[in-house]
């Protein structure tokens, strides 16, 4: 079951200069798909990745840019007061600034890794009533022994790894048997109104378009990939987050503010200032509100996997039913108690 939920933003954007601007935040031209040494694919620069994220964390102001990860993150501290049971060692990926871990206790998580690529972004950690120690971790390569932790968390980092089905299998690894993975992670149809005003503004003023948006998993093979990573017992589901903006600079703007920068190896780097305000203006025709605001689409998958344990329930073996599907015609036709 899908919700959605509104968030507004309304803040004035200052300070735009003249000249050429630079591409939107978290958009970037589409990644020629590169095979690293170990054969998965290579989209991102990491190193890159990381250096935007000590950059965000310094920012003075840049608690006013965690909304969006804020929200989610009370999300999925809410399955994990889902399952009844106390995880002595929980584990946190990429986990920032506890966006996830300041909405849990310690009755349910009694101790916690947090983990980030960025070291400034740990020290700005917040106090949380978890026992917690953090750790610089890049996610693509899990520091941690098999069978350590009893759950394991992720929230919006792993869209910006290379190679997610490995990364899948390092965390059911590190996990203990009957241990959980709680994730989420932006899906396909995130910002589809900034992608579609990017690139009709594109066709128009330059003649042609180049994909703006990172290639996200969709929905349908997530299941595919927490199967083919060791997971049991799997539950995958959709959430809508819409926030609300002054325009489309602003949208930019906050996602720069969120870490979510280009960091694609081939990446175009700037984009003609007559093509970015004529996307603006398509914007806000096709999907301005009548308050003069427009609306940004993030588009949230929660996974929900287990490390295979005997104790768990397993499907019954095939021919062993004892009812026939055919016997279901049965049950709405009246008995005939009246007759002798």
């Amino acid at each position: 079951m899908s919700s959605s939920v509104t968030v507004r933003v309304l803040r004035r954007l200052q300070g735009l200069r003249a000249g050429p601007v630079r591409g939107p935040a978290g958009l970037r031209a589409e990644p020629g798909r590169f095979l690293s040494s170990g054969g998965a694919m290579n989209v991102f620069n990491r190193d890159m990745k990381k250096r935007q994220k000590q950059r965000v964390a310094a920012l003075k102001d840049g608690h006013q840019y965690d909304y969006l990860r804020d929200e989610v993150g009370s999300r999925v501290a809410d399955r994990v007061y889902d399952i009844a049971r106390t995880f002595p060692l929980a584990l946190d990926i990429g986990g920032g600034k506890s966006h996830i871990a300041e909405h849990l206790n310690k009755d349910v998580v009694q101790s916690l890794v947090l983990t980030d690529v960025s070291q400034q972004n740990l020290k700005r950690c917040r106090q949380t009533e978890v026992p917690t120690r953090c750790v610089v971790v890049d996610e693509e390569f899990l520091p941690f022994k098999e069978n350590t932790f009893d759950l394991v968390l992720s929230s919006l980092s792993l869209h910006w790894i290379n190679d997610l089905p490995g990364v899948l299998r390092q965390i059911q690894q590190v996990l203990k048997p009957d241990g959980v993975f709680i994730g989420a992670m932006v899906g396909g149809d995130t910002l589809y109104e900034l992608r579609c005003s990017l690139q009709l503004a594109e066709s128009e003023r330059e003649g042609g378009f180049s994909a703006h948006v990172s290639p996200f998993t969709a929905v349908t093979d997530l299941g595919n990939l927490l199967g083919g990573a060791g997971f049991s017992l799997l539950t995958v589901d959709v959430d809508e987050v819409q926030v609300h903006y002054p325009g489309m600079m602003e949208v930019m703007t906050d996602l720069q503010g969120m870490g979510e920068s280009n960091c694609a190896w081939n990446r175009r780097s700037l984009l003609h200032r007559d093509t970015m305000l004529a996307a603006a203006a398509v914007y806000r025709e096709m999907y301005g509100n009548q308050d003069g605001s427009v609306p940004a689409t993030f588009e949230i998958l929660y996974m929900i996997g287990w490390k295979p344990h005997e104790s768990q329930a397993k499907p019954a073996k095939r021919g062993s039913a004892t009812a026939s599907f055919g016997d279901l015609s049965q049950i709405s036709r009246p008995t005939d108690t009246g007759r002798s």
